[in-house]
């Protein structure tokens, strides 16, 4: 299971925002820094309403949803990339994640502590960055030496990944991610086996009071300020949530949660619609089987085709894969059952190279 990896400054509302995506209180959400020194590790579902149309379709007795498993990193600290407060470890955490949820704190309140004294994002997220380049800075080097030794051998490959380092290295010197980096679609692959920090795609979190997160309020300054900073960081992601609202009401029933939210104006969870920026933001998608057992979210790659699909399900399925039967969701949710989509042509019959999309509901045949 891929995993998004949630950092920031010390005392930004990580943990907090975790136990909402978690539903869970295993995070210990304390107002110091560094209350969290182990990683915590949750599996997040993903929100899909298709799933309670297709599970009333073929009235199924369970419904399992898509996931991904989200880690709280403890808070980093400038010089992390030099050891301060526990530095290294923190790093070696983030390395381990697919993707990452920056938290910024994004509201004013005198009673919760700020490490750096004022509320100030853009400054906090450069804070952050600053150790994520320099770490990669580091890496880079101990690379280019290994594999200068390879290339002394005409290793072409190698003789490659110089070039490429080289690259990287400046533009990281200027102060520049990895991610914003424009490079061929062949080394893109390549920039990946590097396993650089700031090569990793990114989600900035406006955490915010609940007066934040009203509509009414019109736009929060300090969301505004890290919408204008993220359009230059490999066009990152920013999403903007309450994490102690979430945290408060993620014990509710979902009918619960969703009439508090509407009493405060809000009309989708910011807890759901990052869950799926996440799910997005890690190249995944769903494709859904029904019946009368189950109805089931499968999580693929972009790209993938159906004999891979298949064995997502069982390896059994992809060595004996003949054929996929496959509709859109929503040409099936348009002629409300299997046959009558069938009757109308909605229902293909797709073979090895078909690519499977977001959305596709299939029956597949294997030998």
């Amino acid at each position: 299971m891929l995993r998004a990896g949630i950092v920031g400054l010390p005392n930004v509302g990580k943990s907090t925002l975790f136990n909402a995506l978690t539903r869970s209180r295993k995070a210990d959400a304390q107002n110091y820094p560094f209350c969290t020194i182990e990683p915590n590790i949750g599996a997040v579902e993903v929100p899909d309403p298709r799933l309670d149309f297709l599970a009333k379709l073929s009235k199924s007795k369970k419904v399992v949803p898509a996931a991904v498993e989200i880690v709280d990193i403890a808070g980093l600290v400038a010089g992390a990339s030099r050891g301060e407060g526990l530095g290294n470890k923190f790093l070696a955490n983030i390395r381990e994640v697919d993707a990452i949820i920056h938290v910024v704190r994004c509201f004013e309140n005198s009673d919760i502590v700020h490490g750096e004294g004022d509320i100030d994002p853009v400054r906090d997220i450069r804070i952050i960055n600053t150790e994520l380049l320099l770490a990669d800075l580091q890496s880079i080097e101990g690379q280019i030496d290994r594999n200068l030794k390879k290339a002394k051998g005409n290793d072409k490959s190698a003789v490659a990944n110089v070039e490429l380092l080289r690259l990287l290295s400046d533009h990281l010197n200027a102060g520049n991610p990895a991610a914003s980096l424009s490079i061929s679609d062949s080394d893109v692959q390549r920039v990946k086996s590097f396993n650089l920090l700031t090569s990793k795609p990114v989600i900035f979190a406006c955490n915010v009071d609940e007066n934040g997160i009203s509509p009414k309020a019109g736009e929060n300054r300090f969301v505004a300020a890290v919408k204008s900073h993220g359009e230059g960081y490999g066009n990152a992601s920013v999403c903007t949530i309450c994490a102690q609202i979430e945290s408060d009401i993620c014990d509710f029933s979902t009918e619960e949660a969703r009439s508090f939210l509407e009493e405060i104006g809000v009309h989708d969870s910011g807890v759901s619609q990052l869950i799926r920026m996440v799910y997005s933001l890690l190249g995944l998608a769903s494709f859904f089987t029904t019946g009368e057992d189950e109805t089931r979210a499968w999580t693929f790659r972009s790209g993938m085709k159906a004999p891979q699909c298949a064995g997502i399900i069982h390896g059994d399925f992809e060595a004996g894969f003949v054929k996929a039967e496959v509709v859109d969701y929503d040409e099936l949710m348009a002629h409300r059952s299997w046959s009558s989509a069938r009757d109308a042509g909605k229902i293909r019959l797709e073979g090895r190279d078909y690519q499977f999309k977001d959305g596709d509901v299939t029956i597949f045949r294997f030998a």
